[in-house]
């Protein structure tokens, strides 16, 4: 008969080898983070963004891509991270997002691009408890790869359902 411990530590199991696969990562100041590659739709240049009035303080704006406007968030400001100057290595990320009623496609605004890496099962760990105060729900595990930790990110949950139908309809 198996204990609970056991059969927590094979539920756990079962979430991290669900998280393996292959991850776009890119920094946030000294911090790495990886989106699953079939999350994304493309890496492009920062480019002129067009403000919209009366968003959240993190949605830089939208931008015209080959002709669809998509709205763009900045990261750092969604966050909570300290803000600095684009350089010529920020860029955005364009991802496609589960909505309520479609997917939804959107710009995420990083400082640097690094490279796709393939994760393994026994690589993940789950995101350690930070108290009852933060949300961690988007994170879904932390990475060891080599001596860094790559933070992996569920894209879907980064901004709630309410923020994705409210963005959506900027785009």
């Amino acid at each position: 008969m198996m204990d609970a411990g056991t059969k927590t530590d094979q539920v756990l199991s079962a979430a991290m080898a669900a998280c393996a696969g292959k991850y776009l990562t890119f920094k946030l100041g000294a911090e790495t983070y990886g989106l699953e590659i079939l999350k994304v739709q493309e890496i492009i240049g920062l480019m002129p963004v067009t403000q919209v009035p009366r968003t959240p303080h993190y949605v830089r704006g939208v931008i015209n891509l080959r002709g669809k406007v998509i709205p763009v968030v900045e990261l750092r400001k969604k966050f909570d991270l300290e803000p600095r100057e684009d350089t010529d290595r920020t860029c955005i990320i364009v991802v496609q997002i589960k909505g309520v009623e479609r997917d939804v496609t959107m710009g995420l605004i990083v400082d640097e691009v690094s490279e796709v890496i393939d994760v393994r099962a026994e690589q993940i760990e789950p995101a350690p408890p930070m108290g009852s105060q933060v949300d961690t729900e988007f994170i879904l595990g932390m990475g060891k790869v080599g001596d860094n930790v790559v933070i992996l990110l569920d894209v879907d949950k980064v901004l709630s359902l309410n923020e994705i139908r409210n963005i959506s309809a900027i785009g």
